[in-house]
């Protein structure tokens, strides 16, 4: 099926997500709490755009909406600007902090409020997403917790938690650097536990944590993982693959 998209007709599944067909073609739609590895969460709002569905118009959020059939969308009018400028005025003084959301508002010329005030070195906007990540690797270590403006993510009470991997999975899907992990090529420390990091056995680096070894382990049913990292494993395949496509004979 197709539908338009600032004037571009583009191909789509049904039911496919908005945000996703935007992006195969092309057009660019400002995210903040998406991951194409996770669900949608519709947390930031960032991603709204304006929906023509025959001759009803509505605001939806991108990330979150299935496509129909002859839909038109418009991304960028200027009721969707100045929308995303209110929200992007409304994450900055929850997080003023945050890089990524100091360089949106300078791409949408959103001015300081004074009459918002918050904590001056929070970055976290409580998108959810780290908490998404940690459910979907499996410890549910962390958690949003507390309610209305003393509401956060962390870990109960606050204390190093029990089933915390140390894999950093939080951290680096966390889109405004709002998670501190810190690594001195022994140890990670994260969510105020401190991890020992284990290294590849073949280039020596350090990537995984010892508790993130021993919990895969015991997930995939092994008593000990190859401790090889992603990138010696990519390059080891990738030299079998070249050995293999050598030895096949052309038709």
């Amino acid at each position: 099926m197709n539908i338009t998209i600032d004037g571009k007709i583009c191909e789509a599944e049904p039911g496919e997500l908005l945000l996703a067909v935007a992006a195969r073609n092309g057009i660019h739609i400002p995210t903040l709490c998406h991951s194409d590895a996770l669900a949608g969460l519709a947390s930031c709002r960032l991603c709204i755009v304006d929906v023509n569905e025959k001759g009803w118009h509505r605001t939806v959020t991108s990330c979150v909406y299935p496509v129909k059939a002859g839909i038109e969308v418009e991304t960028a009018t200027e009721r969707i600007v100045e929308m995303r400028r209110t929200i992007l005025m409304l994450l900055s003084a929850r997080a003023p902090d945050s890089d990524v959301i100091n360089d949106f508002k300078r791409r949408y010329s959103v001015p300081d409020v004074e009459r918002f005030s918050g904590d001056a070195k929070e970055k976290c906007i409580l998108c959810g997403l780290c908490v998404k990540a940690c459910e979907g690797v499996g410890p549910c270590a962390i958690s949003t917790v507390g309610r209305g403006i003393t509401k956060k993510v962390a870990t109960p009470f606050d204390e190093p938690s029990g089933v915390c991997t140390g894999c950093g999975s939080c951290a680096r899907t966390c889109p405004t650097g709002a998670i501190e992990m810190v690594e001195d090529g022994a140890t990670r420390t994260i969510w105020h536990r401190k991890h020992d990091l284990l290294k590849c056995r073949i280039c020596g680096e350090p990537y995984i944590t010892w508790m993130e070894m021993k919990y895969l382990s015991r997930r995939l049913g092994v008593k000990k993982l190859d401790l090889v990292c992603k990138k010696c494993r990519r390059e080891s395949l990738a030299e079998k693959m070249m050995e293999a496509s050598e030895h096949v004979r052309p038709l």
